[in-house]
Parts: structure tokens; sequence; C-alpha cells
């Protein structure tokens, strides 16, 4: 439901009745206030804090001073076209006038036009001081607002830099999500009170606190006991705490959120009987509860850009808004009671699908928007999403760091004036409607585009199409879905008939999501990273320009419409008597527009094609089909296994040796962020490239050995996990959770060692994590790290006559195909598929003979890193395919 991370990746539109489509000559006078905003907001709140005192005071000099020369500037601009108006006037004055007469009427004109210059320069210099304030006020209203809340968190973040045992006090701000270990929920506490050592003190700030047991309710307030762990500078949470124990309601929430939460659970009811696509989208579409929706689905419509669908943003209010005001319309009622009216929805709207970041810029924006109708001002987009986003970030700098807010604002943003412009231009070539419903998903997707590539990198080719095709859908499926959401607590039955009858169009967004997004093509791999962003925002910039520079035509030459009619033979016979010229007029522009197209997608290709050869990261590259599933990264003499948990991230099974190997693998792979990584155990061919696996993306949490041998080693990766904000977790056999959308399950970690049977004598290659993984596509995955025989035969004993781990689809060999191997675990597993993780050439003669043909016996296909260099596997139509690069 939230707009943070990749379910923001939407076409979040302004609320009603803010237009979408800004006229020629739309008021950006407010674009100074709110970047300097947001810059300062994003320094002040992130790693480079510290320094920003300076930067902020550089930069209010720097647009303070650009201020005052651009008004010298205009003015003397100003004036010297007055003066070159009043010589021309003259001269005119001249042909019908006499000497006397002309220099009496220069004279007065002279004086009026320099009045006239003077005021409008005077004019201008006063506009301008006022926007220089206006920057400088919503800065220093940054700053101190950082100021005072840092020091209002002290007390909360010292207590997690300490890593001590507190208890914190307050009221629960988000809805539970899967916790990333085992199988409790996690949600964010808004902290007003913490108890750590014997001390309480009143603070604030946000906790993710995970918990076993039921999630108490969003609103309540509770007591958490546990230990704090401190998060990176600018995380969206303050901390991260689990508690031992299920977390009780010390007091429930009140009258209008108890309310919400009947609500939301009675629509969860009245759609569990439908289709699965239904039971996540309809509730996903009215409410922005996603809990039920099929992870397939949820991948479909990440590739698709049509994630906005349920994450509830300015688009949901858009629909909501219009609806209540057409049908205040309709029973005549007065302006007055019309805003009261969209005021009161607009709040208990927002209380229904919770106050997220994106939900928060729509509900500013529409609050703004009625202001201005209840003083009598017309509406007007831009400086309504600039006036909200700007309060925003005043009370919460925090918000500048939140994908959700940010793709939120661009999108808005993008719709008020890109979409205009572009629907005018589309217009003669489509019509009307088609430019409008072309040019709405356009400008959003070039608006959100440089963003979007921070988050996954690749561009997705077919965004526009498939929102302009599934965007019809949307306002019956949220208009159906909340109706079936009201009436659900009080008459279920009609309730569930109203959800089908939204089912029936989720169903069509859910076939276009599907539809596309097995398209080949669907995503074109870009450079992630601020290089990345920066490069896409040139590459959109100029094709709009080639778009947009020559005002809209006539269409379509009339030749070209009416081919072979009669009407076209006498069109062409009229356009060759009148010379020709305005055939020619329109063939230019189409030939023109034509050739700005062209210019586009060729600009686009060649950005590409030389971010390749330039090897940035996230350009793609090599023979990795974009449908992997398993990827076995050739690191050397060392272990780096990547498993898919989502379009753009994975469950990451050992970073391989010193080097940036595992790195440069995880970037060809387009893998930006990492939902679980798992150290199986501290040699260096297996952590040695943290490093550079922790720079290049972010990572969710990490596993590790419960024995810390090499001790250096294990204190160096240690170490650097803590120092990126990664929350650690120490493997135990049970353990299990989801990632993405993956699943893990620890099969055996031993902290003894299983006697300490490697050859380098430390008990560490016994001590590995054994991991069961599923992939988002099904393919089950054994994960056997280093394990000696003894500890395969441990892990084997363990398994038992349980069920875990039989048959399955793939394993990683253990200990790089060394000779000491389980022949009845090898039985046990017997997989389809046999990856072996082993450098070419080694001294140490992996992998051996008899482990090739241990596993060759069981009827595995065996795949070498050292043969096959980086090993990728596939599924399609069922069978398991493979690609070497």
């Amino acid at each position: 439901m939230t707009g943070d991370g990749p379910v923001a990746t939407a076409m979040a539109t302004a609320a009603a009745p803010v237009p979408v489509g800004a006229r020629p000559g739309a008021d950006l006078r407010l674009v100074p206030a709110l970047l300097a905003t947001l810059g300062v907001a994003w320094l002040v709140t992130g790693p480079a804090g510290e320094a920003s005192p300076v930067v902020v005071a550089a930069g209010t000099g720097a647009l303070a001073v650009l201020g005052v020369v651009r008004t010298v500037l205009r003015g003397r601009a100003s004036e010297r076209r007055g003066l070159r108006g009043l010589r021309g006037h003259r001269g005119r004055l001249a042909r019908v006038a006499g000497p006397a007469d002309v220099d009496r009427a220069g004279a007065n004109r002279a004086g009026a036009n320099r009045a006239g210059v003077n005021r409008a320069g005077v004019n201008r210099a006063g506009g301008t001081a006022t926007h220089v304030a206006l920057v400088i006020a919503c800065v220093v209203a940054v700053c101190a607002g950082a100021a005072v809340q840092t020091a209002q968190q002290e007390p909360l973040s010292g207590a997690a830099d300490e890593g001590a045992l507190a208890r914190l006090s307050g009221r629960v701000a988000s809805e539970p999500r899967p916790a990333v270990f085992g199988e409790g929920e996690r949600w964010v506490l808004a902290v007003r009170a913490v108890s750590a050592r014997g001390v309480t003190t009143r603070t604030a700030g946000q906790v993710e606190v995970t918990a076993p047991g039921p999630p108490p309710r969003f609103g309540a307030a509770v007591d958490v006991t546990g230990v704090l762990q401190a998060t990176p500078p600018g995380d969206g949470v303050l901390a991260r705490a689990t508690a031992a124990a299920p977390v009780p309601e010390r007091e429930p929430p009140g009258a209008v959120l108890r309310a919400t939460h009947t609500l939301r659970a009675a629509l969860l009811d009245v759609t569990e009987p439908l289709s699965p696509q239904a039971r996540g989208l309809v509730p996903g579409v009215a409410v922005g509860d996603t809990s039920r929706l099929p992870a397939e689905l949820a991948d479909a419509m990440r590739t698709t850009s049509l994630t906005h669908v349920t994450a509830v943003s300015g688009g949901h209010f858009a629909i909501v808004v219009a609806t209540l005001t057409a049908l205040c319309a309709a029973f005549r009622l007065p302006r007055a009671v019309r805003i009261a009216a969209v005021a009161l929805v607009s709040l208990g709207f927002v209380a229904l699908v919770r106050p997220e970041p994106s939900v928060l810029r729509a509900a500013w924006t529409c609050a703004v928007a009625l202001l201005g109708l209840a003083l009598g001002r017309r509406s007007a987009g831009f400086p309504a999403l600039a006036a909200a986003a700007t309060a925003l970030l005043v009370v919460d700098p925090w918000l500048a760091r939140s994908y959700g807010f940010v793709l939120s604002c661009a999108a808005t943003a993008g719709l008020v004036l890109l979409a205009g412009p572009l629907a005018r231009r589309l217009a003669p070539w489509t019509g009307r409607p088609l430019a409008f419903a072309l040019a709405v998903p356009w400008a959003a997707q070039a608006a959100c585009g440089p963003v979007l590539v921070l988050l996954d990198p690749r561009v997705a080719l077919v965004s526009v199409p498939a929102n302009l095709l599934a965007g019809p859908a949307l306002v019956p499926a949220t208009v159906l879905g909340l109706v079936a959401t009201v009436l659900a607590p009080w008459a279920p039955g009609l309730a569930q008939a109203v959800a089908w009858l939204a089912g029936l169009a989720t169903a069509w967004i859910a076939a276009v999501a599907g539809w596309f997004a097995d398209l080949p093509g669907a995503g074109l791999p870009w450079p992630g990273g601020p290089g990345g962003a920066i490069a896409l925002g040139l590459v959109t910039a100029a094709g709009l320009a080639v778009v947009l520079r020559r005002p809209p035509g006539d269409g379509w030459p009339r030749s070209w419409r009416d081919t072979g009619t009669r009407a076209a033979r006498r069109a062409r016979a009229s356009v060759r008597r009148r010379a020709g010229s305005r055939h020619r007029g329109r063939t230019t522009r189409a030939h023109s527009l034509l050739v700005g197209l062209g210019a586009g997608a060729l600009a686009l290709v060649v950005a590409v094609l030389v971010s390749r050869w330039a090897g940035l990261p996230g350009a793609g590259g090599g023979a990795v089909p974009r449908d992997w599933e398993v990827v076995a990264c050739d690191v050397g003499q060392g272990d780096a296994l990547v498993v898919r948990s989502g379009p753009a991230s994975a469950v990451v099974v050992d970073v391989g040796p010193a080097g940036d190997l595992a790195g440069r693998c995880l970037e060809r792979l387009g893998v930006d962020r990492v939902d679980l990584l798992v150290l199986s155990h501290f040699h260096a061919d297996h952590v040695g490239g943290l490093d550079t696996v922790l720079e290049g993306r972010a990572v969710t949490a990490a596993l590790v050995s419960p024995l810390d041998e090499p001790v250096d080693q294990a204190a160096r990766a240690r170490a650097a996990l803590a120092a990126a904000g990664v929350p650690v977790r120490t493997a135990a056999r049970g353990d299990a959770g989801v990632a993405g959308g993956a699943s893990w399950q620890v099969l055996g970690a031993d902290a003894g060692g299983a006697g300490g049977g490697s050859a380098e004598g430390d008990g560490a290659n016994d001590a590995s994590v054994a991991l069961h993984l599923r992939t988002a596509g099904g393919l089950d995955v054994v994960a056997l790290g280093d394990l000696e025989e003894p500890g395969q035969e441990a892990l084997l004993g363990a398994l038992g006559a349980s069920g875990d781990a039989t048959d399955v689809d793939v394993v990683k060999m253990a200990h790089h195909g060394s000779r000491s191997q389980s022949a009845g675990l090898a039985a046990r597993l017997s997989p389809r598929v046999t990856l072996v993780s082993v450098g070419a050439d080694n001294t140490y003669g992996h992998p051996t003979d008899a482990a090739v043909d241990l596993y060759e016996g069981t009827g595995s296909a065996l795949v070498r890193t050292d043969e096959c260099g980086t090993a990728a596997l596939v599924v399609r139509s069922g069978e398991i395919g493979l690609a070497c690069s």
C-alpha cells in the first residue's frame, strides 16, 4: 500500500480538483523554493549532515546572488527592448505626421515607455527579491525543523547506537509486513518515550519492530521491549528492534481508526472466495492492502510500471474526489458544502488507506487546492503541488529520502506540466481522447524514469502501452472496491457481489500486466546509480525537446489520410494548384515529428551501447537472460550464488573472494537490492568480496554462520555489515522466512563445526549454513556452503524422515566439489541440476572426479563455472534451461 521503494513506481496523479495538463505559461514561481527545500532536506537528513550547514549557507548565498544578477540583467534587457520599440514607433510616426508632431509624440511616448520600463524593472526586482526571500525562508525552516527533530530523537538514537536493551512506548504507525526472519510480522512504531538503563526519557522517532504473534493494529498504543540496532543515516526508520514475545495493545486505536480497521478486515473477508487476482487486487486498489497479491502478478506489475494501481496515491484521490464532486453537482449542493464534503471524505480516505508518504503528498495537494477554492482563487496544479510538497518537507525533512514521496511529486509534476503539451501535439495525429490517454502515462514515465532507475536499473519499454490499456479499468475497480469496502461490515452478501464486479475490472489489469511482462524486451537494461539517473534524464529531456519544440500541427497530410479516394485526388489537385504550400508544410511537420521520435530512439540506443562499452554499473551485458532464476557467478575459486526474489532483487549466498567479481556479477544481473545476504561461513573465498556487494546496492538483512572462524575474517565481515547498517542474524536450524518473492529455510548450521573436519582445521567448513530456497518462479534450491562429509552426514541425520529437501531442482555442490562428499545426502537431494562454483586451473584439484561421478550418478546435470563461466538457470515451459557467459 505504501508508496515506498518499488511499490511506488507509479503514475501518482495530482488530487482533484487540481487540473491535469498545464497550459502554456504554467505558474512555476514556486519551483526554486521546492527544489531548494528538497535538496536541503536531503542533505541535512543523510550521511552528509555534518557538512550540511556549510552547503546550505553556500547554496543560499549562490541563490541570492543569482537572483540579484538576474534582476539586473532582466531590467537592462527590458530597457533595451523599450527603447528599440520607441525608435520603431517614431519611424512609423514620421511617415504620417510632421517633424514637430513627431517630436512631441515621441517625447510623450518616450516618457511613458521609460516609466513603463521602470515600473516593469521594479516589479521584476520585487518579484525576484520575494522569490529569493522565500527560498531562504524555506531553507532556514527545513534546517530548523531537522535540528529540532534531531534533538528530540537524541535519546532514542543514542540508545540505538549503544545497542541497548530498551522499552519503547508509542503508537503503531504502519500496517504489518512479513518479517525478514522467522514467522512474525514487522511494523513501524512512532516512539514517544524510551526507557534504557533505568532512565525513561521523552523522545521522538520511528523504529521498525519485529515481533511474533498477531501484530497490534494501526494507531494502537503499545510498549515494546527489545535490543535496539541503529540504522544508517537517511534510513526510513531511526532504529530496529526485535521483540521476543507478542506485543499486546496497551490502548486501542481511536474510534475513527477502529472503524477503518473494521472496514479493511471486512473487505478481506468478502473478497476471500474470489479468484486469486481479485483477492489480491481488489483490496489493493481500494485500500492499498497488497498482503494477498500473488508474487507472480506483483512481479508482472513491477515490470510494466503498473504498481501505482495498488500504491494508493493521487490517482485514487482524483477518482474519489471526482466521484464525490459529480454527486454533489447532481444534488446541486452549494460550493461551501461541496468543499466541506470533499475535505471530510479526503480525511477519511487518508485514515482508511494509511498516511504513507505518497498519500500525504496527495492529501496536502488536495488541501491546498480546496483552500484556493474556498478563497475564490482559480485552482492551479503546479503551485498546489509545490506548496504541499514544500510544507511537508518543512514538517518532515526525512520525506526527501522517501522514494514514494519523491516519485509521487515527480509523477504529479510530470502530469501537470507535460500531459497537456504532449496531448496537444498528439491530438492532430490521434484525436483528442487517444492523445490524452497516451500523454498521461508518457508524461508520468518521463518524470519518474530517472528516479526509477535508482530502484530498478532498467527502462520499462512497455509501461506506456500497458498503462494505456489498463488505465480505463482503474476507475471502476477503485469505485466498486470502495463501495464494497463501505458495504462489507453491514451487508456482506451485497458487498461480495460488488467486489466480484470490481474483480472483473482488476482481471483486465492483471491480464494486461501479465501479457506485457512476458513480451521479449519488456525492460531495457540501464546503468544504475546517480550516473544512470542523470543519463536517462538527459536522454528524456532531449527527446521531449525534439517533440515539444514545434507548435501543434494539423496532423497527417490530407494525401496520407485520403489515399485511394476521390476526395484525395481532389485534394491533391487543389494542393498542386496552390503550389503545394500547405502540403509541404504538413509533410514537413510530419517529417519533423518522425525524425524527432527516431532521434530519441537512436539516442536511447546509443546511451545504452555507450554505457555497456564504458562498463557502467547496471548496464547489463553478456548472455545472461532477463528471466534468470538462479545464477552461479563466476568468481574464480569461491562461491557467489544468486537466487531471484524480484525484478531487481535477489537472495545472495556468499560473495566470493576479494575483488569486485561478485559485485560486477550482480550489476550484470540488474540486482540493486539484496533481500537477504547469506554468508555460509567466514572463509575468504566466501566473504572476501563483501565490500563491493555492499557498496553497489541496498541490503535488507544478513544471515551468517554461527561460528566466527577465522576470527579476523569474521570480525571484518561483521564490521562491514554493521557499518552498512545491515541487520545481522546468526543462523540456526529451523529459521525460515521470506525475502521478496522468495522463501528460505535453514536446514543446518552447526556452531560446533561437526567435528572440525575441514582441511583448514578451524571447523568453519562444517559450520556452513545449509539453506533451502524457493525462488519466485518456484525452483527449489539447496546451497551447501563448504560442508565436508561429516557436516553433510550430520545434515542428512537432521533431515531424518522429514520431507524437507527431497528431490530438489538445484543444488550448489558443497566445497567446490571436493572429494569429501556424502553419498547419502546426494541421493536424498537428487537434484535436476548441480552447480559447482570452482576456479579454472585451481591447485586444489576441484572438482574431483569422485564428486562429479557421485552427483552425475543421481541423474543430475552438472554445471561448472570453470567451464561455463557465469551460469544462469531459467525456467521455460516447465523445463530448466542454462545460459553460460
